[in-house]
């Protein structure tokens, strides 16, 4: 099977000749090691990609050069699909701040604020996403055809307290804080479909060790908002995927059914997501992407260790197709090369692939 014929056997249940697999976000310095030379992800850190774009000849040239480091990586570690957030607008750093909706006191006018300020910036048109023609570009160069997993994450919670207080003390404005953030994600929808990206991500982060919300808070705000747009995604022929951290077995049918996405991303082992649990409950409807923990077990695991959790990973994740391999979430400088290797070498010994080493 090729790459695309995997990722969408996956989506569609079915199964492919080997388990998918794919990088969610890979940074330096196990970047740098793969590609053989020094790597910058305006996703990881967006001043530092400026900068290394004024020492690259300017901007556009970082940003083709972007394109290339990225296929290069996917092509060099096996991948079946890639990531890649939207390039940043050129003029980013020099527009003038807005004020800080941090001052106000009262949680309700900090959001009244940030919903005002999103219907003023609906108004502007988008920038171009210029990175995503550039890896098709560059993947034609090397005869390479793999799907492209791209972000809309706007009905995230995280650290935001004042949405979370009013969400309790005044309802309504935190309704339409929900719907202003689905109509900025339908406009990224748009352009990713001009573009021919195949995965959208939607939703974001809202857990920890637990929801930050009530399930019947995610329910009621969020979980409407994201099946709006799952069924566009669907009617325009693309898949989505839900993303955050963190344990979410107490609001599962809400984030998995109720908002109707094709997949889960970002399953959060560490935080008590087990994949074979997931596969039995949802193998069905769901499309799993993950679930090898890069916050401990790759950073702090050994050999032995992260072999075993691998094979477990492929082998909870087989049957009906249902599965792309990847990491918890990003591989930042806290995993070293050496235990990065263990975990795609083992992935590669389970189907038979040759071993690679940097």
């Amino acid at each position: 099977m090729t790459s695309r014929e995997r990722i969408i056997a996956a989506f569609y249940h079915q199964e492919p000749d080997r388990t998918p697999c794919f990088e969610y976000v890979l940074l330096s310095p196990v970047a740098d090691a793969v590609l053989g030379r020094h790597y910058e992800d305006f996703g990881g850190d967006m001043k530092a990609w400026f900068d290394y774009a004024e020492q690259l000849g300017g901007y556009e040239k970082a940003i083709q050069q972007y394109a290339v480091d990225r296929v290069e990586l996917a092509q060099k570690l096996g991948h079946d699909m890639i990531y890649c957030v939207p390039n940043p607008p050129e003029n980013i750093f020099k527009k003038k701040p807005d004020d800080n909706p941090l001052t106000f006191n009262d949680p309700v006018e900090a959001i009244k604020w940030s919903n005002a300020s999103s219907k003023e910036r609906l108004k502007e048109p988008l920038y171009d996403f210029i990175v995503y023609p550039l890896l098709r570009e560059q993947m034609k160069k090397r005869d390479m055809d793999l799907p492209i997993y791209a972000p809309a994450f706007s009905h995230g919670i995280w650290t935001n307290t004042d949405l979370m207080q009013t969400l309790l003390l005044e309802p309504e404005i935190a309704h339409e804080h929900f719907l202003l953030c689905t109509e900025f994600t339908l406009r990224y929808i748009d352009i990713y479909t001009e573009l021919g990206v195949e995965i959208i991500g939607v939703g974001g982060d809202f857990a920890g060790n637990r929801p930050l919300i009530s399930p019947e808070m995610y329910r009621d705000f969020i979980m409407p908002e994201l099946k709006k747009l799952t069924e566009i995604i669907r009617v325009k022929g693309k898949f989505s995927v839900n993303a955050s951290d963190g344990n979410l077995w107490d609001v599962t049918d809400y984030f998995l059914l109720g908002s109707g996405v094709d997949g889960y991303g970002e399953i959060d082992a560490g935080a008590g997501m087990d994949l074979k649990k997931l596969k039995k409950q949802y193998g069905d409807r769901i499309t799993f992407l993950g679930n090898i923990d890069c916050g401990n077990l790759l950073t702090f695991g050994t050999e032995e260790e992260i072999r075993a959790t691998v094979r477990r990973c492929l082998e909870d994740g087989m049957g009906n197709g249902g599965h792309i391999f990847t990491a918890s979430n990003a591989i930042t400088g806290s995993v070293s090369l050496q235990n990065y290797l263990y975990m795609v070498n083992e992935y590669r010994r389970f189907f038979g692939l040759s071993i690679i080493c940097f």
